[in-house]
């Protein structure tokens, strides 16, 4: 499992950066993620990873030797992401096995989740084969405490699982250097959002409990939230 050692940030320019700057780019980027209709949440990828601020880190290293370090992390995110995917499907399909979930309809609503789940672990280690990278194995999961704890824990812990994950991949939308991977980080956030906005509503939470603009999350915090997750 990829570690925050690991995971450092490319010295290549960031992928946020090069769509702020040229609109050829942001168009291409644009088509590949589909269409127009992405543009706003670009626009938030934009704003909350920093992307059009000229003076950060990433944006002063330029020639091949940056364009492949910013190759190799990309990688490692697309690895350190797919950890993550791994864990998000184990753990429905072993809330569906237990059937610890009675009411059919959520029941139904776990069994289509993971079946995204598994839909972006597949994507991602494709991404990463198809960028000449080796993906992760998956890791092995310990998930127990949670199935014993009955249909309430199953569901709390699905809404932190998926609020996390959404908030994983905006935390590293900064550091990606390929547009490519770019939007398949994108097009996977939304969803990663969209399943816990419908788990907040379940459990009678905000949908948006960041407020209006969602906040990212380092990747040592959330290696630590899912390290209870991992059999050692």
């Amino acid at each position: 499992m990829p570690t925050q050692e690991q995971l450092h940030d490319p010295p290549g320019e960031a992928a946020v950066t090069q769509l702020a700057k040229d609109p050829a780019s942001r168009r291409r980027f644009l088509t590949m993620v589909g269409g127009t209709g992405a543009a706003g949440a670009l626009s938030l990828f934009i704003a909350a990873c920093g992307g059009d601020d000229d003076s950060g880190s990433n944006s002063t290293s330029t020639g091949p030797t940056a364009s492949k370090a910013g190759a190799a992390g990309d990688l490692k995110i697309a690895n350190y992401a797919l950890t993550l995917e791994y864990l998000e499907a184990e753990f429905y399909k072993q809330v569906i096995a237990a059937g610890v979930i009675k009411d059919k309809e959520i029941a139904a609503i776990a069994q289509k989740f993971g079946e995204s789940e598994q839909a972006h672990v597949d994507a991602l280690k494709a991404l990463i084969t198809k960028s000449g990278g080796t993906p992760v194995a998956a890791p092995k999961t310990n998930f127990q405490a949670v199935l014993d704890g009955g249909p309430d824990k199953v569901l709390q812990t699905a809404a932190d699982v998926e609020n996390l994950g959404a908030a994983a991949y905006l935390g590293q939308a900064g550091n990606i250097t390929s547009p490519e991977v770019l939007a398949a980080a994108l097009s996977i956030h939304s969803v990663e959002g969209r399943h816990a906005a419908a788990l907040n509503t379940l459990l009678g939470k905000s949908v948006t409990p960041d407020g209006a603009f969602a906040k990212p999350a380092p990747m040592d915090m959330v290696l630590a939230a899912v390290k209870p997750f991992i059999a050692s």
